[in-house]
């Protein structure tokens, strides 16, 4: 035991090189945390008899907390690759003609061949290859695209995902719906007010990623070239898109849900997302700090706080996780199993590594029904352009999808802002 561990009184928990298995991985992030609750409550021993926490104990809870957030990016690398199901598995794949546009696709990617996409894509009475040159990669390579997305971008995993042909959803909202009233069996029955409604629009914008790879590579029949190409462009869109549901601005990418115009709770009007503030810059109250939170939740109304989830960056749930209700209970729970997510005051926590460390101003936190909230519009298809002149001697895929997204429900959604 070190000199820190016997002033502590606990033992600091290990880091230990990546565990084999998601479920050790799982049990390492659980240790760590015992051992956080330990020396959080040491601290908060220290400054309730002392009105200062020992300098010791501060840092070797801050050592714990950094700790614990490498052990859950270990374990969420390996729930990511658990939620990676083999490619050309289930989906339609043993149909003759999934098994012909299979077929076609790889003779395109590994020689060039465009012959078959060419009969593939008039069969299917497709508009034929976009603008730019490219073919719609195999239904099963999309869906699996698709699936890691889902898994990489939180935001996609909580949020409606709409698929579309054009190039732009619009949907109406109704801001107000129909009046009605009571009357007597034989009173007259005025005209009552309409729906009032609002149209809004989502445009799709192009997402590309552009793999290289090696005549040899491709020569090699042993290599599966339809998971090679999934496996290249998907933690790369995965993560562009993450960034861009939460700050996109919506030049030439969707708009994230930090980008439109923030007004505090309390004037809320129809497109502004409403925002509860600490009243302190760049922190939390220091007496009751959790009064925020409770605040931040209870601005949502009953249906959406039903379906409530928090979304904030580790940092910003290292702070949180100190937290303790008035019984001496913390208020962040820690997953109940691998893949399931940790929690705050009884509702799910997601992180998101792109919203905004806590500083002064700062929109770091948001809770709402996302799936109410936030439209992820997806034009159907992902393409790729084989282009084996632009670097030679490397042979590069040029990978596109469009997709688009915003806010669809102004109501669903509420912030916590870090300033007055």
């Amino acid at each position: 035991m070190t000199d820190l561990q016997a002033e502590t009184g606990t033992r600091a928990p290990e880091v230990k090189s990546t565990p084999d298995t998601m479920g050790a991985a799982f049990d390492d992030f659980m240790n760590a945390f015992e051992v956080f609750r330990e020396t959080n409550d040491r601290r908060l021993d220290e400054l309730e008899k002392k009105l200062t926490a020992d300098v010791v104990t501060r840092d070797k809870l801050e050592r714990i907390n950094k700790a614990m957030d490498e052990q859950k990016a270990v374990l969420d690398r390996h729930v990511l690759k658990a939620a990676r199901p083999a490619i050309g598995g289930a989906g339609g794949t043993d149909s003759a003609e999934a098994a012909e546009h299979k077929a076609a696709f790889e003779n395109y990617i590994r020689r060039g061949d465009e012959q078959g996409m060419r009969a593939m894509e008039a069969k299917a009475l497709s508009i034929g290859s976009a603008a730019d040159g490219g073919y719609l990669v195999p239904a099963e390579t999309d869906r699996e695209i698709g699936r890691r997305l889902s898994t990489v971008s939180p935001i996609r995993a909580l949020a409606t995902v709409r698929q579309v042909s054009g190039a732009v959803l619009k949907k109406p909202f109704a801001l107000s719906g129909m009046a009605a009233g009571w009357v007597a069996e034989t009173a007259a029955r005025p005209q009552t007010a309409s729906a009032t409604l609002a149209e809004l629009s989502f445009p799709t914008m192009e997402l590309y990623a552009m793999p290289a790879a090696t005549a040899a590579l491709l020569d090699d029949a042993a290599v599966d070239v339809e998971a090679w190409i999934a496996s290249e462009v998907d933690i790369v869109f995965g993560e562009q898109e993450g960034a861009a549901f939460v700050t996109g601005d919506g030049t030439n990418k969707p708009k994230g849900f930090l980008s439109y115009p923030v007004i505090a709770d309390a004037s809320w009007s129809w497109g502004n997302v409403g925002a509860i503030a600490t009243g302190v810059s760049g922190g939390f109250k220091a007496a009751n700090p959790s009064d925020t939170l409770m605040d931040a939740i209870y601005a949502l109304k009953a249906g959406y706080r039903q379906n409530a989830t928090f979304v904030m960056n580790r940092k910003t749930q290292g702070e949180i996780r100190k937290f303790k209700d008035a019984d001496g209970n913390y208020l962040w729970r820690a997953p109940a199993g691998p893949g399931q997510p940790a929690s705050l005051m009884g509702y799910p926590l997601t992180e998101a590594e792109d919203m905004p460390d806590i500083a002064a101003g700062s929109l770091s936190i948001a809770i709402g029904d996302f799936r109410t909230g936030y439209l992820v519009v997806d034009r159907t298809g992902v393409r790729v352009l084989r282009d084996p002149y632009s670097a030679k001697p490397y042979v590069l895929f040029y990978t596109t999808k469009r997709v688009g997204g915003g806010i669809q429900n102004f109501e669903a959604i509420k912030l916590v802002k870090f300033g007055n």
